[in-house]
């Protein structure tokens, strides 16, 4: 379920082979099916203690605590369920591609969500026995967009048919695993944690192709417009007839990708992410740089509600904010995009905003 036509062709792609920051990839041209999954967890900090949760201040686990066993799993298979379904859902864009360049880094996110997959599936066979293969089983059985068998996400299961869409996928739903990970990379299951900070060294160049994908689109639609001495951006038909994307449909695209991504956050208010920051299993954004008792026993944070048919911000208890917290954090990070995409379009002179 790989890119559909390019199994037999030779790609120039980067390949971790180490986590040394000094080094850690090279490039060569390779097929995709040769292409080397490493397991690569990030070094191991001497003396490291759970950062968070009620054991906060203990020693790291070096194996999976029984009371946490059923949890830690579900969230490893969630997780690595995220990553073979983007390859699935980009599988047809290599035909389409609008320059090798872009073919190159389609290719390189397909291959490197694949070595993730491998690397979730790694900490479910060495450490859950039996249970970890089958669910390891399970991650291959599943498809994205499958009748009977769906990714267990539903961002996961929507269609990626152009490269406009990819390019939104790759700012806004990478954009989503980058925060997961970073939250998982601070649990106190040691190999977890060391799994996914190694990860967040690759997924980096996912969101780099994104932003600059989108930047790109949002400048030629400018060029074109100046060109044609275009001054409405509403004007449609004028400007697509012109070859190039419009900057409505362009916020058409983005408003779904970012209300997608939006959902693989979970309710606002959460009894399970409640109970894995109480485990020590998956922390906050950036755990360790936040100043507090990193155990949220008297916190409260602010919620959008319901309240007598008007929405209103209420304080709810930090613990089970955790969902709302993290979406937060991951819509900040979104607009540093957004700034720089409006920018391309205020040099240009046009009177539109994103």
């Amino acid at each position: 379920m790989g890119p559909d036509g390019f199994q037999e062709s030779l790609v120039y792609l980067r390949t971790a082979y180490s986590v040394d920051p000094r080094g850690w990839a090279k490039f060569d041209y390779v097929r995709m099916p040769e292409y080397r999954w490493g397991i690569l967890l990030a070094p191991q900090e001497e003396n490291r203690v759970i950062p968070f949760g009620e054991d906060y201040g203990k020693p790291a686990w070096q194996e999976v605590p029984g009371e946490h066993r059923a949890m830690l799993r579900r969230l490893i298979v969630i997780q690595g369920d995220t990553e073979p379904a983007s390859v699935e859902q980009q599988r047809h864009l290599g035909k389409t591609a609008p320059s090798l360049y872009d073919m190159r880094n389609l290719f390189q996110v397909n291959v490197e969500e694949g070595r993730h997959l491998w690397a979730m599936v790694y900490l479910l066979q060495k450490y859950f026995g039996r249970d970890g293969r089958e669910e390891a089983d399970d991650l291959l059985r599943r498809r994205s967009g499958d009748a009977d068998s769906p990714r267990m996400l539903g961002a996961f299961n929507e269609a990626t048919p152009d490269w406009l869409s990819f390019f939104m996928f790759t700012y806004f739903t990478d954009r989503d695993g980058k925060m997961q990970l970073h939250s998982l990379a601070q649990s106190g299951f040691d190999p977890l944690s060391r799994t996914c900070r190694f990860m967040l060294t690759e997924e980096a160049h996912h969101m780099f192709v994104g932003e600059t994908g989108i930047t790109r689109v949002v400048q030629r639609t400018c060029d074109a417009m100046n060109e044609a001495g275009i001054t409405d951006p509403n004007d449609i038909a004028r400007i697509r007839a012109l070859g190039v994307i419009d900057l409505p449909t362009i916020q058409k695209k983005l408003n779904l990708h970012y209300s997608l991504s939006l959902d693989l956050f979970g309710s606002e208010v959460s009894t399970n992410a409640a109970n894995a920051f109480n485990a020590g299993i998956k922390g906050r954004y950036k755990e360790t740089t936040i100043e507090d008792d990193h155990q949220l026993k008297n916190s409260t944070y602010p919620v959008m509600k319901m309240v007598d048919g008007q929405i209103k911000m209420v304080d709810e208890p930090a613990l089970t904010a955790l969902n709302m917290r993290l979406r937060d954090d991951y819509t900040q990070d979104c607009v540093k995009g957004m700034l720089r995409w409006n920018k391309v379009i205020s040099t240009a002179g046009i009177d539109y905003k994103l």
